[in-house]
């Protein structure tokens, strides 16, 4: 155990509950809006960099290269299929999203998005949409209250469970005080972090195995096509499917949402998708390097930690490992942010409260769903059979990809799409996802692919086979598509 790795981790935490006391203070009296969205101040670099720091947990410095080390650069594709996603996502997505939210009753959620878009007086929608997020998100929380677990048990010594419980009271206390405002701020100085501790520990390390430094030659055989890029054609496919969890990722394309403006888009797409291809690229090639500097190692999942560990003095390494804290912490909190924000607006306000609760008892409630989810989350972590961080994290992304995906794209560029297909594409989706992973996941064929395609195709069969919007839908439609501020 080093000190100063210790002395670096309670800084750094401290740093990121300060943050959210002082948007606490700064947003005293301010209403669901500026708690949930941030009041759609976002300028593009804290936009850009949160919504990359929100989308790569853990994973990208432990799950990934985790793949990476063990099974070869095959499992690059998920790399290769995020990439690509994420580009289209801003480039395609975010500027009708944007639009699309404002002009329909100035959505702040995406359920009520949903909802608003097609003029809908029925809460079913948004129900629906609130119970997916409630599950999933639960999930994903999990593999980053893991990923935490794994970092002080493996770093400090600290026991596993322990570590998860601090992890989870240090992201609700600031996501609980701060709101969106003080999660995109924690999540723009962590996903420079991220970045940072990517961009140096293989780089450094590749220097290091050069000059004659690492595993000795031949004490660990590598895997028979380690360096084979196309190895199987299901190991392609289901890693560029990866990409079409962008669509439907709530907590990220909540961020499209809270830009100041539509000028600041091209600004932020150009920044965020320079962050994304640099993350995934070095994710990948600290498995590979790690691989080749350490050996055999026992956890794969401790890749990234051991590399940076043998390679660094304690306050460097403390600084470098607090890049893990960042990715778990800044996804955590946007998917807890997410979670209460579906629950509290989209159903507490309208079924439970039918529309009577005030701003106040509003933000509470959100703040209620945070603690309750985040418990949710530590005790599924914590259960010995819960998976591995990659697990949980491919289980989440692929419902949201698969519920949610096809209908958001459809809403923005389809004006015959309908309230009816918009229902049976987020069910479909949802239970085709639950269902392959179930019963088919030994195809080999990732379950967000069957289930996108499986709710595009209901949503698209629904809407054909029911009446066509009406006159006032098709002209919020053409509102939206011309909008400008």
């Amino acid at each position: 155990m080093r000190s100063a790795e210790i002395v670096v981790f309670v800084i750094y935490l401290a740093f990121m509950l300060g943050i959210g006391v002082y948007f606490f203070l700064r947003s005293r009296g301010g209403g669901e809006k500026d708690y949930f969205l941030g009041g759609r101040s976002m300028g593009p670099w804290v936009s850009a960099l949160s919504a990359g720091a929100s989308d790569m947990s853990a994973w990208v410095l432990m799950g990934l290269p985790a793949s990476i080390y063990a099974a070869g650069i095959g499992q690059a594709w998920i790399a290769i299929g995020l990439a690509i996603g994420y580009a289209v996502s801003w480039l395609v997505e975010a500027p009708r999203l944007r639009r699309f939210t404002i002009v329909a009753g100035d959505s702040i959620t995406l359920p009520q998005y949903l909802t608003n878009r097609f003029l809908s007086k029925s809460k079913a929608l948004q129900v629906i949409c609130a119970l997916i997020f409630l599950f999933a998100y639960t999930i994903y929380a999990a593999s980053s209250m893991k990923a935490c677990g794994t970092l002080f048990h493996t770093v400090l010594g600290v026991d596993s469970a322990t570590a998860m419980y601090v992890a989870a009271a240090i992201i609700v206390a600031y996501t609980f005080l701060g709101g969106f405002s003080a999660v995109c701020w924690t999540d723009f100085f962590q996903g420079m972090l991220m970045l940072a501790s990517l961009l140096i520990a293989p780089i450094f390390a590749l220097f290091v195995i050069r000059s004659g430094h690492g595993a000795p030659a031949g004490s660990y055989a590598l895997p028979q096509g380690y360096w084979n890029l196309f190895t199987d054609w299901r190991e392609v496919v289901s890693g560029l499917g990866w990409g079409l969890g962008y669509f439907g990722m709530p907590h990220i394309i909540v961020r499209f949402m809270s830009l100041e403006s539509q000028k600041s888009l091209g600004k932020s797409a150009k920044i965020g998708i320079t962050w994304n291809v640099l993350i995934v690229v070095f994710s990948v090639a600290a498995g590979c390097i790690g691989h080749v500097l350490l050996g055999d190692i026992h956890d794969h999942s401790t890749v990234f930690i051991q590399m940076v560990r043998m390679l660094f003095p304690g306050v460097l390494s403390g600084i470098l490992l607090s890049a893990i804290l960042a990715a778990s912490m800044s996804t955590a909190d946007s998917q807890l942010l997410s979670s209460a924000s579906a629950f509290a607006s989209d159903v507490y306000q309208p079924i439970i409260r039918r529309g009577k609760a005030g701003n106040r008892e509003m933000l509470w409630m959100g703040r209620l769903v945070v603690l309750v989810i985040s418990v949710a989350a530590v005790l599924i972590a914590s259960h010995p059979e819960a998976g591995s961080i990659m697990d949980l994290v491919s289980n989440a992304w692929g419902m949201f990809g698969a519920a949610f995906g096809p209908a958001i794209l459809l809403s923005l560029f389809w004006k015959r799409f309908n309230f009816q297909g918009a229902v049976a594409g987020i069910v479909v989706g949802a239970v085709v996802d639950g269902l392959w992973l179930a019963f088919l996941a030994s195809t080999g064929i990732y379950e967000i692919i069957p289930g996108f395609a499986a709710g595009l195709l209901a949503a698209v069969t629904v809407s054909l086979a029911t009446p066509a919007p009406g006159k006032d839908v098709e002209a919020l439609f053409d509102r939206a598509v011309s909008y400008q501020d």
